[in-house]
């Protein structure tokens, strides 16, 4: 049933229930009409102050499930069904594996036929699940009779799903069994490519399941993946609790992506957070570059952050040779989220020497990774996006500008001192921005961010002195006075296009205005200015600190 017919059923029932409530009940159901009905029994028996979502353990669903369904089953059919609800999905090479039998797969077809509630998931019939509900039951059957069995038959799903590399399950129920080394093991091979798929809260629950559990400081390179996850989600002081924890104990073996020992791991992960300073950082991500085989998903950050060291030391021909490199690891070795802040800091470098033709290729390239890669929401893409809004703005695209603003002014919350190069770089470009669009009251209010997160980490190379002078720049434009008279909105809108290469009939289709109107607004912004030509006016604000140069 669609929910709107799920609705005429309560409706019928007499049982009234919001739009949303009826739509999470239809979810919950999947819009199966017997459990609608029960659930409508369900709630004329509550007080309204409980009337909650239906579940596997309802009174009335579990009376209809037994009498209607299970009663009616032989008792191996019944095992079948109760030991296999551990699985989230299930195939007759799993539940053989889980059941220690060998017609799995005959059995699937069977309760199937027998509209046991069990759902194909594919064509050809290899994978199946349970309705979330009729699961929910037999789990709860499964508790009550062979509770000692939910462990051992998790274990076992773990095991196969490991041995046939589908890891993200292998975890799963490697956590339902309570097995800390298999999650780890897990974990470790799979917590990168999760997160570059976007998934962070995946990533973000397994860490949660090992600190639920007193269990970080017992597996370093969980602590090392942990703490960079936090840091990626803006989790500073779970950052540095999890690095901490990634410096005690030792790995045997070899990791995932081929390192022979964890401290290159270790040292890139000092680097990734800065603690110590712009010159420690470099040292660290030397270091990792080092330890990290040729091939491993971490060459492309350790050479990213080497070239990230260098810029904010002051060497930027240097930089941007190491973050050229730094693009060409990512891309070959898919690293999207290096790549595209390698990218953004080479724009950035385009822009400080006035190329801002290369910067614009660079930012297209870094946002067409942001989108391919749909990493609009990490907060890597901060840069990106500042070091777009910067372009767009020297271009006159103030369209663009403005949503890559809207894009950055959501992600900076999630920028915080556990990426702190990051976090105060990209809003330091993001005040130029609106310097140029001459948003000084935004401008100085991203600024007074950046102050505090220099409280943090003051050692951020040449970062600080820039803050410094862009304090300047704004004192020197609050006690600016234009002519006796400030310009107004209309006129600020004019001056970012005045230094772009537009015409005033091309300005006037920009600002949906006619082109008499912006040469109107040029004349009263070079009097104000108190100048005789656009290249002067352009020079004036530009001496002032309201448009970049």
């Amino acid at each position: 049933m669609s929910p709107v017919e799920a609705g005429l059923l309560l409706a019928a029932a007499r049982v009234e229930l919001a739009d949303g409530e009826v739509a999470e009940l239809t979810r919950r159901t999947e819009g199966w009409p017997v459990a609608l009905y029960l659930a409508a029994l369900s709630v004329k028996a509550q007080p309204a102050a409980k009337r909650v979502g239906l579940n596997g353990r309802e009174r009335f669903l579990v009376d209809y499930l037994q009498s209607e369904l299970l009663a009616h089953l032989p008792d191996d059919r019944v095992a079948f069904l109760t030991r296999t609800a551990v699985l989230d999905r299930m195939s007759g090479p799993l539940c053989d594996a889980v059941l220690g039998t060998t017609d799995s797969a005959e059995m699937l077809e069977v309760l199937e036929r027998s509209n046991l509630l069990v759902i194909p998931l594919d064509r050809q019939r290899d994978w199946y699940r349970y309705h979330p509900l009729f699961r929910e039951l037999l789990r709860g059957d499964l508790e009550r009779r062979e509770s000692e069995l939910v462990g051992e038959l998790a274990l076992r799903a773990a095991r196969w799903c490991q041995d046939q590399g589908l890891a993200e399950a292998a975890i799963g129920y490697a956590m339902d069994a309570g097995d800390a080394d298999l999650v780890a093991r897990g974990v470790e091979q799979a917590a990168i490519s999760v997160y570059r798929s976007g998934r962070l809260a995946t990533v973000q629950a397994w860490f949660d399941w090992f600190d639920g559990h007193g269990l970080i400081q017992q597996y370093p390179a969980v602590a090392v993946l942990g703490a960079w996850t936090q840091a990626l989600g803006g989790h500073a002081a779970a950052a540095e609790r999890w690095a901490d924890a990634a410096e005690w104990g030792s790995y045997g073996g070899r990791l995932p992506d081929g390192s022979a020992s964890i401290a290159g791991w270790r040292a890139l992960l000092r680097a990734k957070l800065c603690r110590r300073g712009v010159r420690q950082m470099r040292v660290d991500a030397e270091l990792a570059l080092t330890l990290i085989p040729v091939g491993s998903l971490w060459r492309a950050p350790a050479t990213l952050l080497v070239g990230i060291a260098q810029l904010l030391a002051g060497d930027l021909g240097v930089a941007d040779r190491v973050l050229a490199e730094a693009v060409e690891v990512a891309q070959d070795a898919g690293a999207t989220v290096a790549a595209s802040v390698a990218l953004a800091e080479r724009a950035l470098l385009a822009i400080g020497r006035q190329d801002w033709q290369d910067a614009q290729t660079l930012v297209e390239q870094a946002r067409s990774v942001v989108a391919t890669a749909q990493l609009e929401e990490c907060v890597t893409s901060l840069v990106v996006y500042a070091a777009g809004a910067r372009v767009a703005v020297h271009h006159g695209r103030l369209d663009q500008a403005e949503q890559d603003l809207a894009r950055a002014q959501q992600l900076r919350p999630q920028a915080t001192h556990a990426l702190p190069y990051y976090a105060v770089q990209a809003r330091l470009e993001l005040t130029r921005a609106y310097l140029a669009l001459t948003d000084v009251a935004a401008a100085r209010r991203v600024l007074g961010e950046v102050e505090d997160l220099l409280r943090w980490r003051p050692d951020l190379g040449t970062l600080p002195e820039q803050a410094s002078q862009l304090h300047a720049q704004l004192d020197q434009v609050r006690g600016e006075v234009i002519g006796g008279a400030p310009l107004t909105t209309a006129e600020l809108r004019v001056v970012p296009l005045l230094a772009s290469h537009l015409s005033f009939r091309e300005m006037g289709r920009r600002l949906y205005v006619s082109q008499h109107t912006v040469k109107t607004q040029a004349m009263s912004i070079y009097r104000k200015l108190g100048v005789s030509s656009r290249g002067q006016a352009v020079q004036r604000v530009q001496e002032i600190g309201l448009l970049a140069r």
